[in-house]
């Protein structure tokens, strides 16, 4: 049982139409009782749940008004703590919340430690500790469609899995125990046989979730792409383009770009970090031979590399050594100025890059740049139509845990097919039962909880 009270600013500091302070604990009402004074309610007892009711702040030591507010109750469990929950609505002034969250410590209250106010809604039973994890994704959402990952996430889309994978492997281990328990060869040999098929069935399962990893780490965290090529193929203008503003210069003279210029832009969805380098090829400058390395180590480091061309010109020897440092590399080769007489030959392009995708645009009539924009769509998706509702992992800690459980699974199958005792197969479910587990919050020790939560920001 977590007796104290907390409190904290729960909203951005700086200035604002309005912050919060927020109380959750027995204390809650009680504390704010002592520094709220209502126009027309004597206590803060008085204001039933999820009303608010209009007074002033005040310091309760020399009476003094601190602000203007209202004030917002719900009691538990009806709150998102589970707790007596009070909320201070006063205007977003820095002194102001900062004098509020002052009072209520004073009398009585503790400052909450990040994340504390989502940890008591876990350790209360609100959430589970995926879902808990999702309201900081809710936060940090970049696009709709990552906002809309986090909130699936947070409604229990992957708990939900979670929980089917788990019951079935709890399934399995009481049949195991039973057959060890009261062997009989018959049962036996029938139990293990239909152990075999549930252990493909969760396998498959598994495999399921790990496949979306890398779409939902890239809706989580943004893809990171560079845009490459030698000088003047329109390389800035594609930035441009993406972006739908004139974020890069852009000239006729080769070698304009000298420095990274790095933007966000929402790709259907999809958070791209895109970043526009020096056009690649030899140079005596200094500067611009420090913006060609900074070019290359930024290929090197990235999720996607988009290689343009000149669609006017043939294949160069800059050409070429850019696109042979593609190799095993995600790319993208990005025909440019098909507004003009074509000279570049197609097959050249694919004696360095068979498998790569080549999409034609030409940037100064706005064509093919929506072909573009699709293509890096079903990258990211791997070519597949996904669900919007579909549950997506991409937490590293969930990734880790899942092939850890899988991994669990398959020995779970190697057993089997080496005909070893059954009791090595239960040995292998509930390792898999524990790193399941560890996801959801079931199987998880309090130095990973607290660690999790640290990461959250104070008043959430």
């Amino acid at each position: 049982m977590i007796d104290d009270t907390i409190a904290a600013v729960a909203t951005a500091l700086g200035e604002g139409g309005i912050g919060i302070i927020r109380l959750s604990g027995e204390q809650s009402l009680a504390i704010a009782d002592k520094v709220f004074r209502g126009s027309r309610t004597s206590s803060v007892n008085e204001i039933p749940s999820y009303h608010a009711a209009y007074g002033k702040a005040i310091d309760p030591q020399t009476e003094e008004v601190i602000d203007e507010v209202l004030i917002l109750v719900m009691r538990g469990p009806r709150s998102y703590t589970r707790e007596d929950v009070v909320e201070i609505h006063c205007h977003g002034g820095l002194v102001s919340m900062k004098s509020i969250l002052q009072a209520v410590i004073r009398c009585g209250a503790r400052l909450a430690e990040p994340g504390e106010f989502t940890k008591r809604a876990f350790l209360n039973g609100r959430l589970d500790l995926s879902q808990a994890e999702a309201v900081i994704d809710v936060i940090r959402a970049k696009t709709d469609v990552s906002l809309k990952l986090a909130v699936n996430q947070l409604d229990g889309r992957l708990s939900h899995e979670i929980f089917l994978i788990r019951q079935e492997i709890l399934s399995m281990i009481a049949h195991l125990e039973a057959v060890i328990d009261f062997p009989e060869e018959d049962i036996e040999q029938v139990t293990v046989d239909n152990v075999a098929l549930t252990v493909h069935h969760v396998s498959v399962a598994l495999d399921k979730l790990l496949s979306t990893a890398q779409a939902g780490r890239i809706l989580r965290d943004g893809l990171q792409a560079v845009i490459i090529g030698k000088p003047n193929v329109g390389k800035s203008s594609l930035l441009n383009a993406l972006l739908r503003e004139q974020r890069a210069i852009v000239t006729d003279i080769p070698g304009t770009t000298r420095d990274v210029i790095e933007e966000f832009v929402n790709i259907g969805g999809i958070p791209l970090k895109l970043a526009d380098t020096a056009g690649i090829r030899d140079t005596d400058d200094i500067v611009e031979k420090m913006g060609v390395d900074r070019a290359i180590e930024f290929l090197l480091k990235s999720d996607l590399v988009l290689v343009i061309l000149d669609a006017s010109m043939p294949l160069s020897n800059d050409d070429k050594e850019i696109l042979m440092r593609l190799s095993g590399r995600p790319a993208m080769v990005v025909v440019n100025k098909t507004d003009l007489p074509r000279k570049l030959n197609i097959e050249d392009i694919r004696k360095y890059c068979k498998d790569n995708v080549i999409v034609f645009i030409s940037v100064i009539n706005d064509d093919g740049i929506n072909k573009l924009e699709q293509a890096i769509v079903d990258f990211v998706y791997s070519g597949e139509i996904v669900a919007p509702d579909a549950a997506f992992v991409h937490n590293v800690r969930h990734i880790e845990l899942l092939e850890q459980a899988r991994q669990h699974i398959n020995d779970v199958q190697l057993t089997i097919d080496s005909a070893m005792p059954i009791d090595c197969m239960v040995i292998d479910l509930r390792l898999a039962l524990d790193k399941l587990g560890r996801i959801s919050g079931e199987t998880i020790g309090e130095d990973i909880i607290n660690e999790i939560f640290s990461r959250f920001c104070i008043g959430k």
